[in-house]
């Protein structure tokens, strides 16, 4: 008989794991809606923006319905649109750039640092260029803290100001996250994050976040998020979506935050076990100098000459799961072939779509399954 056969299939993300720890307080935060039956901006909704404004230290937050609307909202909210470039890291989730697209204005692709997987300041420079050669007004900035690593927020806003940009701080994967001593959320002029399910405080559902210190800004975000309504609900005073988050997820978000803080520790830990278990057979993650990283991915790069579908194979019998993001990189897909890249092209992000992937990486992964993990690895780079 195979000796794989009896081993159990490993969880890439293990949501059931962290349902069964908040056990009861989950089913008494959604019965607690259903008693009161406010499922439109009930009062978790505001309990939830305050205590994410306490937790990442960020004046004013407002929630939302998905990571994409928090950065469609704050594009719209600056009225950026046809002719106007926003410059976006190519190596991320499309919905970077797709937010972008959406309000008519241009994604401007640029490079990353090969070390970290984030925005490359230089390549940010080059994209600015690029985006004036093509008749483009730069108005924007979207860094990204990608894998749960914050960007190097210093670097890009010494070229944003320099340039005049709008930094609006994708934090999809980030948040929770710090740079330099400081929760991500008061980095940039606003923040986006999402609560997708698998994202390190996700929800069971779409949802998502902006966090701003501009009042200004987040009043019109709170209209946005209601169709652009006015001081009257029939009087909308710009255009806006249907962009909120239900009090259901809100309600599930309030119980999850307050072990959130345990899990981002339990989930260095993971990260920890892995760079010592792997450090010598593949490349593994980077932190740079200050960042610290919610780790929403845990992303290796293998060495060359080892196939990563032959990998990937090899650790899928042993019921072990991988991911590869991105396969391709934005300005390598169908959607988005046509927009402008920064001068000199993109090697850093198109290499590493060749030879990324990633491995099982939650709060309640144990030492036994993660050794199990290990060991597959290594096997499957050795062989």
């Amino acid at each position: 008989m195979n000796q794989h056969m009896t081993l159990k299939p490993v969880p890439f993300i293990d949501i059931g794991a962290q349902r069964r720890r908040l056990g009861k307080s989950i089913d008494e935060a959604v019965a607690r809606v259903l008693a009161h039956c406010q499922f439109i901006n009930g009062p978790e909704v505001t309990e939830l923006e305050a205590q994410l404004a306490k937790f990442s230290g960020a004046k004013h937050v407002v929630s939302c319905a998905s990571g994409t609307d928090a950065l469609l909202m704050v594009l719209m909210a600056k009225n950026i649109g046809p002719g106007d470039a926003v410059i976006c890291p190519s190596f991320t989730f499309c919905a970077t750039g797709e937010a972008v697209a959406l309000t008519g204005a241009s994604p401007v692709f640029t490079d990353v640092d090969e070390a970290t997987f984030n925005m490359d300041a230089a390549s940010l420079k080059r994209g600015v260029a690029a985006a004036k050669k093509q008749g483009l007004k730069p108005k924007a900035v979207i860094p990204v803290d990608l894998f749960g690593q914050s960007a190097d927020h210093d670097a890009i806003s010494a070229v944003a100001e320099a340039e005049g940009l709008f930094v609006l701080d994708d934090a999809a994967q980030g948040f929770g996250a710090s740079y330099k001593g400081r929760r991500l959320g008061t980095y940039g002029h606003a923040t986006a994050t999402s609560f997708f399910p698998a994202k390190p405080l996700g929800c069971f559902g779409d949802g998502g976040a902006i966090f701003t210190d501009d009042a200004e800004l987040a009043a019109t975000l709170r209209s946005i998020r209601v169709h652009g309504q006015g001081s009257d609900k029939y009087d909308n005073v710009r255009l806006g979506l249907t962009g909120r988050l239900d009090t259901m997820q809100a309600a599930i978000l309030i119980e999850k935050l307050k072990i959130f803080d345990d899990e981002i520790a339990a989930r260095n830990k993971v990260a920890e076990r892995y760079a010592r278990g792997l450090g010598n057979v593949v490349t593994v993650p980077h932190l740079a100098k200050d960042c610290s990283s919610v780790w929403a991915q845990y992303t290796i790069r293998l060495p060359a000459g080892v196939d990563r579908d032959g990998f990937a194979a090899d650790l899928k019998a042993q019921g072990i799961p991988t991911a590869i993001y991105y396969v391709k990189s934005m300005h390598q897909q169908t959607a988005y072939r046509d927009y402008p890249v920064a001068e000199g092209g993109l090697p850093v992000s198109e290499k590493l779509s060749d030879d990324v992937i990633s491995l099982p990486m939650h709060a309640y992964l144990d030492e036994p399954t993660q050794d199990r993990i290990i060991r597959a690895v290594r096997g499957a780079v050795s062989a």
